[in-house]
Parts: C-alpha cells; sequence; structure tokens
C-alpha cells in the first residue's frame, strides 16, 4: 500500500467513525465504502466461521443498518 492509499485509508476510517468506534453513515462512494468495509472485516478472527447471527450481532456493535452491510460484505466479496 502506498503512503497516498494509507493516507486515504486513515481519513476515511477518522471521518466516518466516531470516538466510540461505530460507524456515523456508509458512503456512497464505492472507495470509501470498500476502506470501510475492509477496516470492519478486519476486526473478524480469519480462522473462524460465523453464523449469519454472529455476523449481525458483530456489525451491530458498529453501525445499525447490519442489513445493508452484511449485503455489502457480500457483494464485494469480504
Amino acid at each position: 500500500m502506498t503512503e497516498s492509499e494509507m493516507k486515504f485509508r486513515d481519513t476515511t476510517i477518522r471521518n466516518f467513525f466516531d470516538k466510540e468506534d461505530r460507524l456515523k453513515s456508509i458512503p456512497g462512494q464505492k472507495k470509501k465504502k470498500l476502506v470501510l468495509l475492509e477496516h470492519l472485516i478486519s476486526k473478524l478472527n480469519a480462522e473462524n466461521q460465523y453464523t449469519e447471527k454472529e455476523i449481525n450481532t458483530f456489525i451491530k456493535q458498529y453501525h445499525d443498518d447490519f442489513c445493508t452491510i452484511r449485503r455489502e460484505f457480500i457483494v464485494q466479496g469480504l
């Protein structure tokens, strides 16, 4: 990842997450949305397999619209 990409990533995360680490809104721009989805996915243990209910509970910690975020995980192949 280039320095420019890292700055974009960090700025996007800082702008869209509040101090409690909750997602303020879901960006419309695909590039920003992907950064935020990857940030959330990074908080999961890649070794585990999660049920839909577990994923919903995980997402609810960060945003109330868990259905949209879960769907975006699937659409983006995450």
